[in-house]
């Protein structure tokens, strides 16, 4: 393909993605007040157990607005989970033979669970960290906390414990598609663990090191089991290629 192949076939992805987005979006515009709801049990935990006054404010006029905005938009992406992350990898990988096309299937597989899961994460770590956080407040001060700002704080943590279970998994499929070799992937570690710290440090919404650590532990994590996974995959095509060659020179 040129390159203004490439671009076309970019936009076009692009555009359904955006279009998934947007199905998505309508049905989270009708679920953003039950989602709120759900947002404010933490605060309200909080308070209770501390015996503070915590107040969710809104600065501005169309603040009610834009949160609900951003709340439906947030759900969109959640909800069309599968058709971005199907459009990302075939502009990767457009050139799969038949049999190769399987790696498509086994991507979405596990990316999508795995996204899937990192925002039930998200989710589920998100009470104990606000708790945590409002518990550092002083006794017998009211907490003024922008609304704004608090629901930004919390669909950013799930959206990048999101992100970051799936980004192994690239590395894995690409492993399998042979563009990557496991010692390939394994030799870069420095730059994984440099770019994963980094990541969390510039994405995490609390600016605490316990909450950059929850993340970028289990992305290590993560990481190393892409690179064991990609490994084995080497091991088992090299003993394939090995066998294939001796019948050669056997029929030979």
């Amino acid at each position: 393909m040129t390159l203004a192949q490439h671009l076309r076939e970019l936009r076009r992805r692009f555009l359904i993605a955006v279009f998934a987005i947007l199905v998505g979006a309508g049905v989270g515009w009708w679920a953003a007040q039950y989602v709120f709801q759900g947002l404010l049990l933490p605060i309200k935990t909080a308070a209770a157990e501390s015996g503070n006054q915590i107040v969710l404010s809104w600065d501005t006029v169309s603040s009610s607005f834009d949160l609900t905005l951003q709340l439906a938009l947030t759900i969109g992406v959640v909800l069309a989970s599968p058709v971005w992350l199907y459009q990302i990898w075939a502009f990767i990988i457009p050139g799969l033979k038949r049999r190769e096309k399987q790696y498509t299937y086994g991507f979405l597989g596990a990316a999508i669970p795995l996204f899937l899961a990192g925002c039930v994460v998200g989710w589920l770590v998100m009470p104990r960290l606000v708790e945590v956080l409002l518990s550092f407040q002083p006794a017998d001060t009211v907490a003024n906390l922008t609304a704004r700002y608090y629901v930004d704080f919390v669909l950013k943590l799930m959206m990048v414990c999101g992100v970051g279970f799936v980004l192994p998994v690239f590395l894995v499929m690409l492993n399998f598609a042979g563009v990557l070799s496991g010692r390939g992937i394994l030799k870069g570690w420095r730059i994984a663990i440099l770019a994963i710290v980094t990541f969390t440090a510039a994405t995490t919404p609390a600016t605490d090191i316990m909450s950059m650590l929850a993340l970028a532990v289990p992305m290590l994590v993560l990481y190393f089991l892409a690179v064991g996974i990609a490994m084995l995959n080497d091991r088992r095509r090299a003993r394939r290629q090995a066998a294939y060659l001796e019948s050669d020179l056997v029929t030979e």
